[in-house]
């Protein structure tokens, strides 16, 4: 039995699958045929297409756009306003949905162009247009997307900067 929880307003088309824990808020419109796996989080006002896959222990927050026939891998996370696309000549009948692989994380309002794949371990930065598949473990930035570091350097700045950061106490 799915444990899905829902707010306000989210259509659910026909067909679709929740696994365990699913958090849908509020004002989600889910195609049909659709699959969003265990633990995963979908923010308000988010547009999944139809028969798109979506993996464990995602996040998909506020206002993203997720096309017909994504597929998104597991522990993913996408910020707000982001968008993966399908149709590279609209509107056609020839749809070329990206797939974002494994323990990819999307910036905030990142668009994503249709037959692109964003490897596994990668990062696209805030504001990205991505134009070509990003290898696994590469961080991309800027307009269209290109090579900024390695995941191994990007993880070291995240480090330093949190490091940095003074600690709140609650």
């Amino acid at each position: 039995m799915s444990t899905t929880k829902t707010g306000k307003d989210v259509v659910i088309g026909k067909g679709v699958r929740f696994g365990e824990n699913v958090m849908v808020w509020n004002f989600v419109v889910i195609g049909d045929g659709t699959e969003i796996d265990a633990e995963t989080c979908i923010g308000s006002f988010c547009d999944i297409g139809r028969k798109v896959v979506i993996g464990k222990n995602c996040n998909i927050q506020a206002h993203v756009t997720i096309s017909n026939g994504c597929r998104i891998g597991n522990n993913v996370f996408i910020a707000p306003n982001s968008s993966l696309l399908n149709d590279k000549y609209p509107k056609s009948s020839l749809l070329t949905p990206p797939t974002v692989e494994h323990n990819a994380v999307i910036g905030g309002g990142v668009t994503i162009l249709p037959g692109v794949v964003i490897g596994e371990g990668s990062v696209v930065a805030a504001g990205s247009v991505v134009t070509k598949d990003v290898p696994p473990r590469t961080v991309v930035w800027g307009v269209p997307a290109r090579t900024a570091m390695t995941l191994e350097e990007y993880e070291a700045k995240r480090e330093l900067f949190i490091k940095s950061r003074p600690t709140v106490k609650k």
